[in-house]
């Protein structure tokens, strides 16, 4: 029986391919602005305090118990644990470890967090080198726009199919990342991410569960693996990510092939970057941060009837769990994330913890909780109505949430979240220390220093 072969598929496509594996390979150190410069220490610093406060998270521990059975050279450190392993498996369980809070950076034009595949792949790599920081904060930057550009060339449609868009982009990011640092030239680069092409990871119906974790870990895993290989003379389509049977045309109608290549080596993706004060879907921020702001005005649970949203669609799509049975789901739901903001006027990993999930507080207060889609209303937005057991009404319209581009993150915030995080599993002043390595990485003659202080004990 004959197939329908026929595909609308683009045979003309630029070779953004050859061009960004150019761009990564010949690119100047440094070759950018202060602020981008700055961006890339906020960048590392976020994930690697992620990274260390998830370190004993049941999830971590999983994944260095199936690790442990491939017998792995003690080649580089997990942060946050003593443990040792090889490279490949240290990229899987760092980006394990610094996404399974998902407190993770966020590129809000996609929705990627790219840290989790560019660092997790970047770090062991860099150890087992004897990497300079430099290299680490060049290779960072590169990986990190070359996975969002290829991501702003397929969102949405790419992302609505239900692609897990921080993996599927993740491995050419940590492949062009682990390139960079190697000093792979242009034609090497090009193989290395023709090898990654082939191994996109991550499905949106593993969000709420262990495995969305995964895919951050597997793509840095798979990206540090292609760029060995293209090292090693392995070799690949030239052509892997825009060929009409490559990777953009079969994992997305939408190629906006303009988006790999515009002002390349100009505008760096990382300046879009921001950072998590919640750690929960970036989409329930803005409802969370109107109910701590109820909570603010003296707003009691128990005094509260109902709370009334109106939110974009993609709210409910992503985070409409409306009983979470546990923190890893409870992440994915804005009726949890509006009773913490309530309840305890923030929503930290502690907020979603099994416990606090389950508590039966929290349960009823949830229940109090009714989201309306209202097409009017951005995605970064909110507006909530609350009515009292009094009768009377509280209303909080939240624009753009804490951690947007609109309103960023300071310093001194993203410091406390880190402090927040590498406290309990370092101790303060060993936290202090590893901050000031992250914020100083990119003039460390390695990251020698920066892999002790993360390390317990």
């Amino acid at each position: 029986m004959a197939r329908n072969t026929h595909v609308q598929a683009d045979t003309n496509a630029p070779a953004i391919t050859a061009a960004l594996a150019h761009f990564v390979a010949t690119h100047p150190s440094g070759g950018w602005s202060d602020a981008i410069e700055a961006e890339a220490h906020r960048t590392w610093l976020n994930w690697l305090g992620c990274a260390v406060g998830a370190a004993e998270h049941e999830a971590v521990h999983a994944a260095l118990a199936a690790v442990a059975q491939l017998q792995p050279s003690r080649q580089a450190a997990v942060p946050g644990r003593t443990d040792r392993v090889d490279m490949a498996s240290a990229a899987l369980v760092m980006g394990i470890s610094s996404h399974v809070f998902d407190f993770d950076d966020t590129h809000l034009k996609t929705i990627i967090h790219p840290a989790g595949p560019v660092a997790s792949a970047l770090l062991p790599l860099a150890e087992v080198k004897g990497a300079s920081g430099r290299q680490v904060i060049d290779a960072l930057v590169l990986g990190i726009d070359v996975a969002c550009r290829v991501g702003n060339v397929m969102y949405p449609d790419h992302y609505d199919r239900g692609w897990h868009i921080t993996g599927s982009t993740g491995m050419l990011g940590a492949a062009a990342a682990c390139a960079r640092l190697l000093g792979l030239n242009s034609q090497q680069t090009q193989m290395a991410l023709g090898i990654a092409a082939s191994q996109p990871v991550g499905l949106r119906e593993q969000f709420g569960t262990m495995t969305k974790s995964l895919h951050p870990g597997a793509a840095a895993r798979a990206g540090q693996m292609a760029a060995l290989m293209a090292q090693a003379g392995y070799t690949a389509s030239a052509r892997a990510l825009e060929a009409p049977r490559g990777f953009v045309q079969t994992i997305s109608t939408k190629a906006d092939w303009s988006e790999a290549t515009s002002e390349l080596g100009q505008r760096f993706e990382i300046a879009f970057n921001s950072y998590k004060p919640y750690a929960c879907g970036i989409v329930v921020h803005p409802a969370i941060e109107a109910c701590a702001a109820l909570a603010q005005r003296g707003v009691s649970a128990e005094q509260v009837q109902r709370i009334d949203l109106k939110v974009h669609p993609l709210v409910l799509e992503l985070c409409g769990k409306k009983e979470p049975a546990d923190g890893l789901s409870a992440k994915f739901s804005v009726y949890h994330g509006c009773a913490a903001g309530l309840m305890f006027g923030r929503a930290g990993e502690d907020e979603f913890a099994d416990a606090v999930v389950q508590r039966a507080d929290m349960v009823v207060l949830r229940r109090k909780v009714v989201a309306v889609v209202d097409t009017a209303i951005h995605e970064a937005a909110v507006h909530l109505t609350a009515t009292l057991t009094d009768g009377r009404q509280e209303v909080v319209h939240i624009e753009h949430a804490v951690g947007s581009i609109e309103r960023p993150m300071s310093d001194a915030v993203l410091d406390g979240k880190f402090h927040q995080l590498c406290d309990s599993r370092l101790g303060a002043e060993k936290a202090g220390r590893l901050l000031a390595a992250c914020r100083q990485l990119g003039s460390a003659s390695n990251v020698s220093q920066l892999v002790a202080l993360a390390t317990p004990g």
